[in-house]
Order: C-alpha cells, then structure tokens, then sequence
C-alpha cells in the first residue's frame, strides 16, 4: 500500500508562518536506538566549558551570558548559561533558585531596548548537555513575528546595524551589571578628529570634524549558533 504523507498543517496558513506556497510532509526517519551524544557528554568537548570570560558580554560569579558572534535580524539574540558544567534538571536548588530570577532581570534588561516589545526564552537542550537559554527580542508593531515562529525570522529578515547592535549589547550588559558581576561589551565609541583649521569667522572648514566608528571589538562568540534554526542548539 503506496505511503500517503500527512496532511500540511494549519500552521503554515499563519500569517505569523514565515514561507507560503506548496508544501509537503518530510517522512518522519525512524527511531534510532542510542541517541548521539551531545557536545559535553562523554568524550565530546563542551563548548560553553572552554571558553574564556572574554567570550561573553556579560560574566557573574555562577552566570554568564554570550551573543552571536555578529548582528542578526533581531534587536537581540542571547544566551544564559550556568558556570558549572549543568544541565537543567541538575541544578541544585541554589542555581535553580537563581535561574528564575536571571531569567526574569535578563528579560527585562532585553526589553527595555528601544524597539522591543517581548522576549521569547526557549530552551531545547538537545545539542549540548550544558544548560543555556535563548534570550529573542521581538520588534516593537511586529505582529507578523509573534509566536512559534520568531526563531526562523531571525535567520530571514536582514541583520541590524552592527552600530546598533553593539548599543544595545553594551546596554543589556550594564543592565545585568547593575546588580552584579562584570559588564565586557562596549558601546561603539566617537572617534573626533580635529579641525585642521578655521575660517576667519571662527567655523570649521569642511573637513571630517567627528566620525563614528565601531571602536574596540566586542569579545563575543557564538559557536553553537548554526545557520538553520531546526539545529538550534538551545
């Protein structure tokens, strides 16, 4: 008896489902009988666990939280992870304790960003065995980006400004800093040159008076960021 595939479901008529067309089922593979292991289990190296403070916008004594390594299509895309090499259901009760509130100040640090009118925090888990959360900033009157599908606008709108970007890095790790540990991301920083010389009324000729460059490099990784949003290790 020929296989017939599953029907399309209602999802994908959302006007909040980022493709439209003709569609079809993938066939489902079956069952395989050991899970690989993810990066941190067994032999496998951890990501989160080799790399250094510098790696990250923010640090604190038992959290840190990285960024993408380069501008994306949302305001701000985060990442929450436990110092000690954890995953959720071992958190003793001191971290899980902690874990609610760095989710909610990281939240609210997100949202007081001009043009941010929710953060989505998701947890997968399925590609590394140490606990991170995903921080995703939805614009401001984006109504089209609500819900299930914001992880895959991420990757299709065109990034922000790596300007802005920064801004808004270096706000979000104030922020968190405000009630502890070490702010590491910078905002851009105004280079000023100096007029070369005056008119006689006392202005500036037209020269390049002040010019805004990207200053100093964020230190920022974001190693498990894959291209497509169904391998998403979160």
């Amino acid at each position: 008896m020929p296989h017939t595939p599953p029907a399309v479901p209602e999802f994908t008529n959302w006007p909040s489902f980022p493709f439209e067309g003709n569609f079809r089922v993938r066939q489902l593979d079956d069952p395989v009988e050991v899970e690989p292991l993810r990066k941190g289990e067994g032999s496998r190296e951890c990501t989160a666990c080799t790399s250094p403070d510098d790696a990250y916008i923010w640090v604190g004594e038992r959290w840190r939280v990285r960024a993408m390594d380069r501008p994306t299509g949302l305001p701000m895309v985060l990442i929450l992870e436990t110092r000690s090499h954890l995953d959720l259901g071992d958190l003793p009760n001191l971290l899980a304790a902690e874990l609610g509130v760095m989710t909610v100040r990281l939240e609210r640090a997100i949202r007081s960003l001009d043009g941010v009118a929710r953060v989505h925090v998701n947890r997968w888990g399925d590609g590394s065995a140490h606990l991170h959360l995903w921080f995703l900033a939805r614009p401001y009157g984006q109504l089209q980006l609500r819900g299930t599908f914001l992880s895959l606008w991420d990757a299709i709108l065109p990034p922000i400004s790596e300007e802005q970007w920064r801004e808004n890095l270096a706000m979000v790790a104030a922020w968190l800093a405000d009630f502890e540990g070490r702010p590491l991301a910078e905002p851009p920083r105004i280079h000023w040159q100096a007029p070369a010389s005056f008119t006689e009324g006392g202005e500036a000729e037209p020269t390049a008076a002040a010019a805004y460059g990207d200053g100093d490099p964020v230190s920022i990784t974001a190693e498990e960021k894959p291209p497509a949003r169904d391998d998403r290790e979160a």
